[in-house]
């Protein structure tokens, strides 16, 4: 058991530690706990005889190994009103944009607490803004929710509803709970903001019933007429000062056209939308907390079923911003690339950067249910991302900033290296000249006279640095313990990588959150396609944007 995580230890991180053995030793052997003092010489012993070994050794003797990850017994969210198989959720994207990670957590956490409960979920499509709202976005946010992987048990629209929604808002109107009004905008505000109830309140139900009718047949333009409901004006929760149930929008809607000329606010159609449809717990990012009051109210006056609500904490990340309201301006005046930049929260620019949807999702499933509030930054993502993408992407040479080294004797033979970081991995094969590139970096650190090795292929010995060219000569082929430079030599293959900072520093945009970094990659990666993820050894994981450029994408180090 020491062995074969000792050999493990020595094969992920190039040296085994008794440290990094012994908890896992006690893991799969608990009796060594009995005698520790014996258990701890025992594992020195053989971490000692490991670290002797070879690489080649090392990975011979652990392909004979297998290791068992242990799965942990999944908890399931509790939550008010949860049966087995009769929790029924909803995502509400709007057709409006393109998805970021804010709606990736809330589609993902809808979607495991119905799995959790053998329950389904409903895809709606929140379409009730004909001004905002475009056909051309239901079919990116279709694409964006397939790559995540999440599925549906159905997919409707909130427009389908109207019907619905106008027979609930005439039977609110004649209950004396909802009211047209006609007031001034500024008024309105005026009266809300004091607590006071405005002239048109107190019309009769016929009254109100008429302008109604007029509001829903087109006889009103845009901001002459309203429908309220019967709130309470002095409540200390303004969200329930006769807030607006319904307004005239004139904008042809994407599905219905003309049709309708009076259309539902988000907190009555979300309320009637959800309690028809079925859902039995309506889950939302805490800006809504104030209106849940309000939500329970318009349900419990149209006489329908209550689901349950539930806020869970918004997600914010350190150095961007999620709100269209900041990132449309970026794109209009061309400071960023569009909303697939890789600088971006959204989900395309995500998926440009080279992020997983495993890694979103495990992110994002990381916070749970919680509702505190937090701003974590980029890196428990890109660690998540690097987790994933370690094992699967193969590796190739790059060397950013190049310097030449004219190198003497140089045998000119051709490198064998492993594509992947497994036992058994296939391998690629770098030729070598006497002329090889190491970075810029590196360079400014040699000596002459100094003997260097050039990874995983020989030593050179450092003779003389004239302007930005070094010579140097051939010093052999045993390991060393010394510098060990990455290097390419030629052919090679000019590429660049884009480095990738925050875009805002607090509310202002960075301009300098993406830079270039130019240089030369082996020839291999020549024959790679576009948007494969691979890892530049000793530099990061990129994702190949544009081939015929040869430019790649650093997601994560």
């Amino acid at each position: 058991t020491i062995r074969k995580h000792a050999l493990k230890n020595a094969f992920d991180y190039g040296k085994a530690q008794p440290g990094g053995v012994v908890g896992k030793v006690i893991a799969e052997f608990p009796d060594a706990k009995q005698d520790m003092k014996s258990t701890m010489k025992l594992i020195s012993g053989i971490v000692a005889e490991v670290n002797g070994l070879g690489k080649e050794r090392v990975e011979a003797e652990l392909s004979k190994f297998e290791f068992v990850k242990k799965e942990e017994p999944q908890r399931r969210w509790e939550l008010p009103g949860a049966e087995e198989g009769k929790v029924v959720t909803r995502f509400l994207p709007e057709p409006n944009g393109h998805m970021h990670i804010g709606h990736a957590k809330a589609a993902w956490l809808s979607s495991e607490f119905a799995r959790q409960w053998n329950g389904e979920m409903i895809l709606r499509f929140d379409d009730t803004n004909p001004e905002k709202e475009k056909l051309e976005y239901v079919d990116s946010i279709r694409g964006e929710i397939a790559w995540l992987g999440i599925k549906f048990t159905r997919e409707s629209w909130t427009s389908d509803l109207m019907p619905e929604f106008y027979k609930y808002a005439e039977k609110l109107i004649a209950q004396g709970d909802a009211y047209a009004c006609t007031c001034a905008r500024e008024d309105m505000a005026k009266g809300r903001a004091e607590g006071k109830e405005c002239a048109c309140r107190a019309n009769p139900v016929q009254k109100s019933m008429e302008l109604w009718k007029k509001m829903s047949s087109g006889g009103f333009g845009e901001g002459e007429a309203i429908l309220r409901l019967k709130g309470d004006m002095k409540s200390l929760n303004t969200v329930m000062r006769d807030p607006t149930l319904f307004r005239v929008m004139k904008t042809p809607h994407h599905r219905t056209g003309v049709k309708y000329s009076a259309w539902p606010t988000y907190d009555f159609e979300v309320s009637i939308a959800d309690s028809l449809d079925g859902v039995t717990h309506a889950m939302r990012s805490k800006e809504y907390e104030l209106r849940d009051e309000l939500y329970y109210e318009i349900v419990k006056r149209a006489g329908l079923r209550v689901p349950n609500i539930y806020d869970f904490s918004r997600l914010n990340l350190k150095g961007t911003m999620l709100s269209k309201r900041f990132l449309k301006p970026l794109i209009d005046d061309g400071k960023v690339l569009g909303w697939d930049d890789p600088r971006l929260p959204t989900l395309i620019g995500l998926k440009r950067r080279g992020i997983l949807p495993e890694a979103i999702k495990a992110f994002v499933l990381s916070f749970g249910l919680s509702k505190v509030e937090s701003e974590p930054g980029w890196d428990a993502l890109l660690s998540e991302n690097k987790r994933l993408i370690d094992p699967v992407s193969e590796h190739y040479y790059f060397v950013p900033d190049p310097v030449k080294i004219s190198v003497k004797n140089a045998t000119g033979e051709t490198a064998s290296l492993k594509k992947l970081h497994s036992p058994d991995s296939p391998v690629r094969k770098i030729p070598t000249t006497s002329v090889f590139f190491i970075p810029k970096a590196d360079a400014a650190l040699l000596s002459a006279g100094e003997v260097i090795r050039l990874k995983d292929l020989c030593n050179i010995r450092i003779l003389a640095k004239a302007g930005s060219e070094i010579s140097a000569e051939y010093a052999g082929n045993e390991s060393m313990d010394g510098k060990k430079i990455q290097w390419v030599s030629e052919p090679n293959v000019k590429s660049s990588v884009a480095v990738l900072g925050d875009l805002f520093k607090g509310d202002e945009f960075n301009p300098d959150s993406l830079s270039w970094q130019e240089g030369l990659a082996e020839p291999e990666a020549g024959n790679l396609s576009e948007g494969a993820i691979v890892q530049f050894e000793r530099f990061g994981f990129c994702r190949l944007d544009d081939k015929a450029k040869m430019r790649f994408i650093l997601s994560c180090k």
